[in-house]
């Protein structure tokens, strides 16, 4: 499996406050990210998966509504966690 436990606790360790706050919206961005460059790896070999290319939309927009939150609460962190995933925004 391509994420595991120990990888998710990871992620909020280094993007979140601790390793067990996993509702901050870094830390959720960060695992987004995550899982959406792993999916597009697997549509790059898999072009007809479509359930696949669904998913990977529905990623995006989240991660998306997320960064929007985040801007708006906080530009600072916005700014930093965009900087830090190497994110195009």
């Amino acid at each position: 499996m391509y994420l595991t436990s120990e990888k998710k606790t990871e992620f909020f360790e280094k993007f979140g406050k601790d390793a067990k706050d996993t509702g901050t919206a870094e830390g959720q961005i960060a695992l987004f990210s995550y899982r959406i460059s792993h999916l597009t790896e697997h549509l790059k070999k898999n072009k007809k998966d479509y359930s696949t290319q669904r998913s990977l939309v529905r990623l995006v927009g989240k991660r998306r509504s997320l960064l929007d939150y985040l801007k708006k609460k906080d530009i600072e962190r916005y700014r930093a966690i965009v900087k830090e995933l190497k994110l195009r925004r």
